[in-house]
């Protein structure tokens, strides 16, 4: 050491001397790379170490290990293939210099990683520290994805050596990998760049190990010019191990007990005394004792048993009572469920009949319309039976006429319901419309969270639906819809075409009559064709590109050639999706158009309690299974012939004909329902069938009779159908069995004739 050296004394101010050294020679050393061209950016840490004392210990080392490797093979000649061995088993251990490169920030991170981890771990690794799920993340090499299988030992990396990965997203617009932030305060990395000098410059990697434990400090120095301080080198190696004998060792503590003696003596001493000559002991407190009765064992057993019994006969009548609590408790609470499902139903059918009158009254849908007509036709058949009975000859001639009269006039009074309904439905339609192509972006974030984000066709969208739903206002003033107008005029003059100068006419056309004070009334239709005009500006993606989404795509010419066929109610050409087939229909009847038509006009019946049925039908077996296909086969003709023609309309066990009560569950529960395994109960009725175990022990010979004969018929009728004949061959049953379901046999009785 030099003379301006002198030996600290403080080991806290060497320590927060050398930290601040540290920082500052990595600080003044850090390198950062940045090229604009390819916007990239990485990070690393090189520090150069130029001392002398630390080259020279350096080479000392290296000489020496060089000189015992080769004493060591001169001595063990065979001993190469083991060492060998060893080093190719602890070959996975090593470390290597990992380079991360992110996409397509381009931001670069560097760290130490184990060469026998997989590419799995990795992921894993930088999951946590991005906070993106590993699924998402791509690891390349080369422009080349690597498999998560794949250790870095597999691709090549040696024990201390570094390659450079390339990082990016699967999902970019939902996970982005964001480069890590620096922290505030200074924290080592993992891996250093090293300097050193020997004849040339060249750079080491090092590893940075962290400490377990903090390590004694053991004196050292401290340049008085530089105020740099040299520790021993105590402090700067870990600390030695014991060397391990390969013997286990025990403390002979553990070994042996103890033994303790200690003396124990009453804290009380107690004694007596006796009168005798020269002694007088005063009698004055002493009690005189009788002996009572001797009790013999059999008396003081029997005197147990009378307290057991006693005990028993209380304890008895107190499980009694609380017996006879619990089921006085279970009667109350079954009667009050009882209460409660008779109340429950009352309001459910009370709900029912004012939902039936509000869609009468308000009728909005064609399942509404369609519940007026058969309302209408059963009041027609009342009205004729009435009118049957009660007259006869020419009164019955005028008051049928004065009814056709009446029919006449509530059809009138429907259809202009069902005109009044349709324009408010295609209002509504068209409002949902621009609803739709006005709605933000919306995606889920990985913690729940609905991010939502408007796009300039979003937001354009929103404009022309705002612009629509001011057109069509009509409690504007006069200079109210003057400046609606004239903020139309201005929006569709970006775009010069024949539509928007048609529009433009119009406007121009208004807003001259509104000068005029011409009345609204009169307005109403040169308002509704500017409307209608700007509705299909908006439906064009050229002025709204955010529309084409929604817009129906036509079909390929040659395609739907295929799918064409002719109606033979309106003789017009229908597309496919126009007809509605039954399951055993064998050609093309007449489209969907003509069918209500026709329903309307003669049949007038309601489907809408078949499609109930048929819903709660595929609902239920949706919850039992997904691969339920029969239910989806059938169409409401389909369930009309099942539940009228074969169940009668009324339940199998109790004969109740409300069908809005009615249910179709499976017969056989541990079958997938088919018209050939089901039964049509009421709700309470499917509940309980739903719950038996074995319906053979459950029902009744004949019950158990008929079902399996309708099930039979509903196997006849529906095995037209080639989807279900598919699952009728698993399922079939023998003719002789089936001939014993269908004809019942007479009973023979054998009579004994006595010889």
């Amino acid at each position: 050491m030099s003379e301006p050296e002198s030996e600290t004394a403080s080991p806290e101010a060497s320590c927060a001397a050398e930290q601040e050294r540290i920082q500052e020679v990595i600080q003044t050393e850090t390198e950062v790379h940045e090229d604009y061209g390819d916007v990239e950016s990485t990070h690393e840490i090189k520090v150069d170490v130029c001392t002398a004392p630390d080259m020279l210990l350096q080479e000392e080392n290296l000489a020496k290990s060089t000189k015992d490797q080769r004493d060591q093979d001169e001595i063990n000649p065979q001993g190469s293939e083991s060492n060998q061995t060893l080093s190719s088993s602890d070959l996975g251990s090593s470390t290597a210099t990992v380079k991360i490169l992110l996409m397509p920030e381009r931001h670069m991170i560097t760290v130490a990683f184990t060469i026998g981890l997989t590419i799995l771990d990795l992921k894993k690794y930088f999951s946590l520290e991005l906070r993106v799920p590993s699924d998402i993340i791509q690891i390349t090499l080369d422009e080349k994805s690597v498999g998560d299988d794949q250790t870095l030992m597999d691709i090549g990396v040696q024990p201390h050596e570094m390659i450079q990965f390339e990082m990016s997203s699967l999902d970019p617009e939902n996970y982005l990998l964001r480069p890590v932030k620096p922290q505030q305060e200074y924290n080592m990395p993992d891996v250093i760049t090293v300097r050193v000098q020997t004849d040339l410059y060249q750079d080491v990697v090092v590893e940075i190990e962290r400490a377990t434990q903090g390590k004694a400090f053991l004196g050292g120095y401290r340049n008085k010019v530089t105020k740099a301080e040299y520790h021993h080198a105590a402090v700067q190696t870990m600390p030695k191990k014991r060397p391990d004998r390969g013997v286990e060792m025990f403390s002979r503590d553990t070994q042996t007990v103890e033994l303790k003696n200690q003396d124990q003596q009453c804290s009380k001493n107690a004694s007596t005394q006796m009168t005798k000559i020269g002694c007088y002991v005063s009698n004055m407190e002493d009690k005189l004792i009788t002996p009572g009765t001797y009790i013999t064992a059999g008396e003081y057993h029997s005197k147990r048993l009378r307290a057991v019994i006693t005990l028993q006969t209380y304890v008895r009548r107190w499980l009694a009572k609380c017996f006879t609590d619990s089921l006085r408790q279970a009667k109350e609470q079954h009667l009050a469920w009882l209460e409660n499902d008779k109340r429950r139903k009352k309001e459910e059918k009370e709900q029912q009949i004012r939902d039936e009158y509000h869609r009468r009254m308000n009728p909005e849908s064609k399942a509404d319309f369609d519940l007026l007509y058969n309302a209408l036709k059963k009041w027609r058949i009342e009205e004729e039976e009435r009118i049957s009975v009660i007259l006869s000859g020419a009164e019955r001639k005028a008051a049928l006429c004065s009814l056709l009269e009446q029919e006449t006039q509530f059809i009138s009074s429907i259809e202009r319901h069902r005109m009044a309904a349709g324009t408010r439905n295609q209002d509504k339609a068209i409002q949902a419309f621009l609803n739709k192509c006005a709605e933000p972006k919306k995606w889920r974030a990985f913690d729940g969270k609905v991010t939502e984000m408007d796009t300039r066709f979003t937001i354009r969208s929103k404009e022309l639906r705002d612009l629509y739903s001011s057109i069509t206002q009509t409690q504007f003033t006069k200079d109210e819809r003057l400046d609606v107008l004239l903020t139309l005029k201005h929006t569709i003059k970006e775009h010069d075409c024949k539509l928007t100068q048609d529009i433009v006419d119009l406007i121009d056309r208004e807003v001259d009559l509104l000068m005029r004070g011409v009345k609204k009334s009169n307005l109403e239709g040169l308002r509704k064709r500017i409307a209608t005009l700007f509705l299909q500006y908006i439906k064009t993606p050229a002025f709204n590109p955010q529309v084409s989404k929604f817009l129906r795509v036509p079909r390929d010419p040659a395609d739907l050639k295929k799918s064409i066929y002719l109606c033979r109610g309106c003789n017009e050409y229908q597309s496919s999706t126009d007809f509605a087939l039954k399951t055993n229909a064998s050609a093309v009847g007449l489209c969907r158009r003509c069918m209500d038509l026709d329903n309307e006009a003669r049949r007038r019946e309601d489907f809408s309690l078949y499609k109930n049925i048929l819903r709660c039908l595929r609902d239920s077996e949706a919850e039992c299974g997904q691969e339920a296909k029969i239910t989806y086969l059938l169409q409401e003709q389909d369930l009309r012939y099942l539940v009228d023609v074969l169940w009668g309309a009324q339940s199998a066990l109790s004969g109740w004909k409300d069908l809005h009560d009615l249910l179709l569950v499976r017969w056989e529960k541990h079958l997938d329902w088919s018209p050939w395994n089901c039964i049509l109960l009421t709700k309470d009725e499917a509940a309980a069938h739903l719950k038996l175990e074995d319906t053979e022990k459950a029902y009744d010979v004949v019950v158990i009779r008929n079902v399996k004969q309708k099930h039979a018929l509903a196997r006849k009728y529906f095995s037209q159908i080639p989807a279900m004949a598919e699952c009728l061959q698993d399922t079939k049953i023998q003719p002789a069995a089936l001939s014993n379901l269908l004809v019942s046999k007479p009973i023979t009785k054998a009579t004994k004739q006595n010889h």
